[in-house]
């Protein structure tokens, strides 16, 4: 592995850390996801009901911003862990939360799709 990516998967293991704890600071019920290989379902869990009771499937992101690619990646998480706990369709949602460079963790991007958010693909 080279320096950079050395440093930039360290950057993301802290920013997944410093996301974990200060949710959990702010009340949130969040735990950290184990990796599952090409099943992986995510880096954290917001198990409270924060949407209509669904679970919000956390990928955490701290480098250069990549939209499309991140965003359709927390959305296959979202649909391993549904399969993974034979949860049905829907009952959690794959969001991107991407670091601001230089800014505090309450000032990170949220990315999904309108579709993924509002439930409005029943193809899933």
């Amino acid at each position: 592995m080279t320096d950079t990516a050395t440093r930039n998967r360290r950057a993301g293991a802290k920013w997944e850390a410093d996301l974990l704890k200060n949710l959990r600071e702010e009340g949130f019920e969040v735990e950290r996801l184990r990796l599952a290989g090409r099943e992986d379902e995510g880096d954290l869990v917001v198990t409270d009901p924060l949407v209509d009771g669904r679970r919000l499937i956390l990928e955490a992101k701290a480098g250069a911003l990549h939209p499309a690619q991140f965003v359709k990646e927390a959305t296959v998480e979202a649909r391993n862990y549904e399969d993974h706990r034979s949860l049905p369709a829907g009952r959690a949602m794959g969001v991107v939360v991407a670091k601001q460079r230089g800014k505090s963790w309450r000032e990170a991007y949220v990315l999904t799709t309108l579709s993924e958010f509002l439930e409005l693909d029943g193809k899933r």
